[in-house]
């Protein structure tokens, strides 16, 4: 990078730069950005970075995000514990609950069963969500896994877990594109998806 750089901002602008979808120009001026706005404003941007990296961390119970030992969705009193949506990462319970259609809890398996990216059942909250659903007063399971190869297999794997065990095992309906994911789906396929869940087999 050039000299004319001094080393703080050259540092900035490489930090920036590795942001995803952040090109070397985009970089250049978000650095910009951050030099020239008024002091208050870039530490506000700095302080928030910081909470975001040493107060969050996995609800307890359902391993969302969380900033307390449990979510607002698991704390709240008013949402059905006796349906659980499982879906693979935070975002998911983000998108899903942008449909206005959900009062029910969820569980965050924090990924999907992918052997060829060592990634295996024992890398997942599975075992987890068995023992959930072990402690009794849940009715219905909420398959939301992405509708590709890898989530189809991790939800397939988990229902086999969960034969036998008296609770209703659904799947979001197929409005929702194969090889797609959850956190891109449009509200309104998703609502329908939602809405016309079906039996898993």
């Amino acid at each position: 990078m050039s000299s004319a750089y001094t080393k703080s901002l050259q540092r900035l602008i490489e930090e920036f730069g590795k942001l995803p979808g952040v090109g070397p120009k985009t970089a250049g001026r978000l650095a910009f950005y951050v030099l020239k706005t008024e002091p208050t404003e870039a530490m506000k941007l700095a302080e928030a970075i910081k909470d975001v990296k040493t107060k969050i961390k996995r609800c307890r119970k359902c391993f969302n995000l969380s900033e307390g030992e449990l979510c607002q969705i698991c704390s709240d009193n008013r949402r059905d514990k006796s349906t659980i949506c499982v879906v693979e990462q935070p975002k998911d319970v983000i998108a899903i609950e942008k449909t206005g259609e959900c009062n029910w809890v969820y569980h965050v398996l924090e990924g999907h069963i992918a052997p060829l990216e060592g990634v295996e059942p024992e890398d997942l909250t599975i075992e987890e969500l068995v023992e959930r659903i072990r402690k009794g007063g849940v009715k219905e399971v909420v398959m939301a896994t992405n509708p590709n190869m890898n989530g189809d297999g991790t939800a397939l794997y988990i229902s086999s877990l969960l034969k036998g065990s008296g609770v209703k095992i659904t799947r979001l309906a197929r409005g929702l594109p194969t090889g797609s994911s959850i956190e891109y789906s449009n509200t309104k396929i998703l609502t329908d998806a939602i809405i016309g869940r079906q039996k898993f087999e």
